[in-house]
């Protein structure tokens, strides 16, 4: 067997039709400069195939799935902060799916074959490459669990009211190195 052979697989990226495509993409063009959070760009997106809920808040600049939008799932009142990206699929790893009242946060990358669970925060700048439990807050690359929610963070709550009900989860606390000792001959020495 030669290399080629062992490397080829048995995956296949399905054809992308090139008059939806460029339709799909000249939508998210659109959708990414658009005014209207809860009208226009949700309106573009939906029309590029995104199924997506009532009440959703969608950023400037936000990328839904540019060859794949019908592989994403929005349920009601989900906010996408500006810039955020949701990719959908990469070869056989297929679908995202975020469930009411998640928030993602500035910047997140959310990656394919995730479940965002309801009421769940993503941190600005976080990677999402695997799913989150529902109030559940996650950041970092990749996301990890930091705190849980006691209330999803919507559009008519306080960013105060939020906060008060978080509950870190229980983390040890990164301790830093003792620092060394410098003797009077000048050599150092730790304790």
């Amino acid at each position: 067997m030669n290399t080629s052979q062992l490397m080829a697989g048995d995956w296949k990226e399905p054809k992308e039709a090139w008059l939806r495509g460029f339709y799909s993409r000249i939508l998210q063009i659109l959708a990414r400069v658009a005014p209207g959070a809860q009208t226009l760009r949700v309106m573009l997106h939906r029309a590029r195939g995104v199924k997506i809920g009532k009440g959703v808040w969608i950023g400037y600049d936000v990328v839904l799935e540019t060859a794949r939008p019908d592989l994403i799932t929005i349920e009601d009142g989900v906010a996408i902060s500006i810039r955020a990206m949701i990719i959908a699929h990469f070869k056989e790893f297929r679908g995202v799916r975020i469930e009411r009242d998640v928030f993602i946060g500035p910047g997140a990358i959310i990656l394919p074959n995730v479940v965002i669970g309801r009421g769940a925060v993503v941190k600005a700048g976080s990677v999402v490459s695997q799913s989150v439990p529902a109030m559940t807050v996650v950041e970092g690359n990749p996301a990890v669990p930091v705190a849980r929610c006691g209330v999803p963070l919507r559009q008519d709550l306080s960013l105060k009211a939020f906060s008060r009900a978080l509950k870190p989860l229980n983390s040890p606390v990164p301790t830093m190195p003792e620092k060394p000792k410098i003797s009077s001959r000048g050599t150092a020495r730790i304790g």
